[in-house]
C-alpha cells in the first residue's frame, strides 16, 4: 500500500481546469457510485470524527475510499484528513492518502463548477465572506478558468480582508472593494459565496437578495431566508440537505448532477435567484484520490506492507 503525502499531492502541480474536470466527470456517473451516508462522531462537544465511505466504477472496476476527517480543537491545525483507497473489486488496498490538499481543492472546484454553471450570463461582481483557505483555492482556481474583469467584494473582518488582497493584488482579472457589512456586500452582487463556518442568524434580509443572484453557501448556516424565496435551489446530494427545516418549501429543487445530465433544468434566465448548496460528499474525495494515485503509481513512494495473513485465519 502506498503512501501519498501532502508533499506529494502538491508537487503534482494540478491546474485549475483539471480540478474543474475531475468535479464534472464524479457528478455525471454520480448514479453509478455508491454513496452511504456520512457518519459523524462527537466525543466532544467541540470536536468530531467524520466517515466518508464511497464506491466508484473505475476502468471496468470499483474503486473504494474511505475519508477519515477530524476535528480537535487543541491540534494545529484543528481539522485534518486522510483518505484509504482500495480496489473494491478485489479487497486490495492501494493507497493511503492525505487529504487535507484534496479536501480544500475539491471544496473549491466544487464551488467554482457551480459558479459556472449556475451564474448569470453577464456577472461581474463576486460577493465573499469568510476568506481563511478555501476562499483563497476558489479565487486561485476562479482566475484560472474566467475570461472577464470581476469586481470582488471583500467583507471586512480582523484584517483578513486585507492579507486576502494582498495575496491577489497581482491577479489581473480582479479588482477589489472592501465592505463593513452583509447588507453592503449581498446589495449588488451577482454571486455571493459564503465561507463562514457558523452564523446564529440570516446574514441578510430578503430585499437585498437581487435578481439574478447565485448564492453558494460553502458551509450552509445564514441562507435559511433564502430557502422560501428563491426561484430554485440545487444540491450535490439530496440526502444532505433534505432534513433542512425548509427542504419542503423549496420552490424548485435539483441535484447538480441531473443538471449535468439533462434530466433537470438549470438556469433559464437572468432573473432567477438561485442558490447551490455543495455540502460535500466523499464521492469527489475518492475521485480525487483515484486521480491523484493513477498519477503517482508508478514512481517511488513510501510503501506501508499491512501483512495481511495469506491464508484463511483460524483462531
Amino acid at each position: 500500500m502506498k503512501v501519498i503525502t501532502f508533499e506529494d499531492i502538491k508537487g503534482l502541480n494540478i491546474n485549475a481546469n483539471t480540478c474543474l474536470e475531475w468535479v464534472e466527470d464524479a457528478l455525471k456517473n454520480k448514479e453509478n457510485t455508491m454513496l452511504p451516508a456520512k457518519i459523524s462522531i462527537k466525543p466532544t462537544p467541540d470536536s468530531f470524527l467524520n466517515v466518508m465511505p464511497c464506491v466508484i466504477p473505475s476502468k471496468n472496476k470499483f474503486i473504494g475510499g474511505v475519508k477519515l476527517v477530524t476535528r480537535n480543537p487543541q491540534s494545529e491545525p484543528s481539522l485534518n484528513s486522510e483518505i484509504l483507497l482500495l480496489d473494491a473489486s478485489t479487497g486490495k488496498q492501494l493507497a493511503i492518502l492525505d487529504g487535507n490538499w484534496i479536501t480544500a481543492y475539491r471544496t473549491a472546484a466544487v464551488t467554482v463548477h457551480s459558479l459556472l454553471l449556475f451564474a448569470k450570463s453577464n456577472y461581474k461582481t463576486i460577493a465573499v465572506m469568510g476568506l481563511g483557505n478555501v476562499a483563497r483555492v476558489i479565487f486561485e482556481l476562479l482566475h484560472d478558468v474566467i475570461d472577464r474583469d470581476v469586481e470582488i467584494k471583500l467583507l471586512e473582518y480582523k484584517g483578513q480582508e486585507k492579507l486576502f488582497e494582498e495575496k491577489f493584488k497581482n491577479y489581473k482579472h480582479y479588482n477589489f472593494n472592501i465592505v463593513k457589512d452583509t447588507k453592503e456586500l449581498v446589495k449588488g452582487s451577482d454571486i455571493v459565496i459564503s465561507c463562514i463556518s457558523y452564523a446564529e442568524k440570516d446574514i441578510c434580509p430578503d430585499e437585498y437578495y437581487e435578481e439574478g443572484v447565485l448564492v453558494l453557501p460553502v458551509h450552509t448556516r445564514g441562507f435559511m431566508n433564502c430557502d422560501l424565496f428563491f426561484d430554485k435551489i440545487y444540491a450535490d446530494d439530496t440526502n444532505l440537505v433534505c432534513h433542512f427545516g425548509n427542504f419542503n418549501k423549496f420552490k424548485s429543487f435539483s441535484e447538480v448532477a441531473d443538471v449535468i445530465n439533462k434530466k433537470s433544468e438549470g438556469r433559464k434566465n437572468d432573473k432567477e435567484r438561485i442558490m447551490a448548496y455543495n455540502i460535500g460528499i466523499g464521492m469527489h474525495d475518492v475521485y480525487f484520490a483515484s486521480k491523484i494515485y493513477e498519477m503517482l503509481k508508478d514512481t517511488e513512494l513510501k510503501e506501508v506492507d499491512l501483512k495481511n495473513p495469506t491464508e484463511k485465519f483460524w483462531a
